[in-house]
């Protein structure tokens, strides 16, 4: 296991990102790569835990979607770039490996989202927040913001405070691993 050496903040973490074109390149590959695995894990968690026709299955469903958007808008954003649309590396690698064997029920799966949504809150938040980020960037991650919001707190209404707190060390060392800031 990998872990960063010296945890940094969003906005830092942004600057070291878009200002190195191979760096920016390799995170765009890894949102798509993100919001395309996304969709698939938030219906498996569905689909196993949640009852047909409940609120939490309705919620989980709106969420794959709105990944799938995602993963289409962050796809226009490599193709605009010259970049053919392909899955590069692991679904599961970094902070996922540490998490998501935290997950025995429909709370503790969406603790584990309330929590990654949380943290990737700050980082969309750094980018579209951004007035020298490149402006295409900037105005997808501004498009996926509201949702991504949306996100974390159907999340957290399907945890509990019990759930949440269980899958918490998970989250800090998952984040630890990408080396940020709480």
């Amino acid at each position: 296991m990998h872990v960063a050496a010296a945890p940094r903040s969003s906005a830092t973490w942004w600057a070291e990102i878009k200002t190195d074109p191979a760096r920016l390149v390799a995170w765009l590959f890894a949102q798509y790569r993100g919001e395309v695995t996304a969709a698939g894990r938030i219906l498996d968690l569905r689909d196993a835990h949640a009852q047909p026709d409940s609120r939490a299955h309705r919620l989980l469903t709106v969420i794959a979607e709105q990944e799938r958007s995602h993963a289409a808008w962050v796809g226009e954003l490599l193709q605009a770039r010259g970049l053919a649309l392909e899955v590069v590396g692991a679904a599961e690698a970094r902070y996922w490996q540490q998490t998501l064997p935290g997950i025995a029920d429909l709370e503790t799966g969406c603790a584990v989202g309330a929590h990654a949504e949380r943290m990737r809150l700050a980082r969309i938040e750094a980018i579209a927040g951004d007035p020298t980020a490149p402006s295409d960037i900037r105005e997808v991650f501004a498009r996926i913001l509201p949702q991504e919001r949306f996100h974390e707190r159907a999340f957290r209404s399907l945890a509990t405070p019990d759930s949440l707190e269980a899958t918490r060390a998970a989250h800090e060392l998952g984040r630890a691993v990408l080396g940020l800031e709480a």
